[in-house]
């Protein structure tokens, strides 16, 4: 199911990547369509899997996230990668947000409602499934039906 999902993820457009943390961690493409996810405890702070994500994901010009990625580190991982990153600092940050693309940073909502679109399958949204290879599955096939209608002529 997961080459499936790949193949589907595949006609993806690159230029912007969007990266957030929910039930699932999971990429989106400039559509709102997931490229890439991750399952990890609720307890992880999201900057752990930064990395692998973007390893993971198509080349994107930009990588655009939320606070909880503020990391210079990673800011330095994203740039070795010859993308700009998008990253808010936290508020006690003396460096401040001088090179912020606000603009595109508003887009980041396509992450949100891509977790809305799956929390619509109940099953999802209330984590029945408790082993991680059960629930990872059907997140996969949760973002395959997602990709589905764009390969629909």
């Amino acid at each position: 199911m997961e080459n499936i999902f790949q193949k589907l993820s595949a006609n993806n457009d690159p230029e912007w990547l969007f990266i957030d943390g929910s039930i699932v961690k999971a990429h989106q493409d400039s559509g709102g369509l997931p490229v890439y996810f991750e399952l990890s405890c609720g307890q992880v702070h999201d900057v752990v899997h930064a990395k692998s994500l973007i390893a993971h994901s198509p080349h994107s010009s930009v990588v655009t996230a939320d606070k909880g990625y503020d990391s210079d580190d990673f800011r330095e991982h994203i740039r070795q990668l010859n993308s700009q990153p998008n990253i808010p600092r936290k508020g006690n940050s003396k460096t401040g947000n001088p090179r912020m693309d606000w603009c595109l940073y508003k887009y980041r909502h396509l992450v949100e409602n891509a977790f809305m679109k799956i929390k619509k399958y109940r099953g999802l949204a209330t984590r029945y499934e408790k082993l991680a290879r059960n629930y990872s599955s059907n997140v996969t096939l949760a973002f395959m039906m997602m990709w589905l209608p764009m390969m629909v002529e």
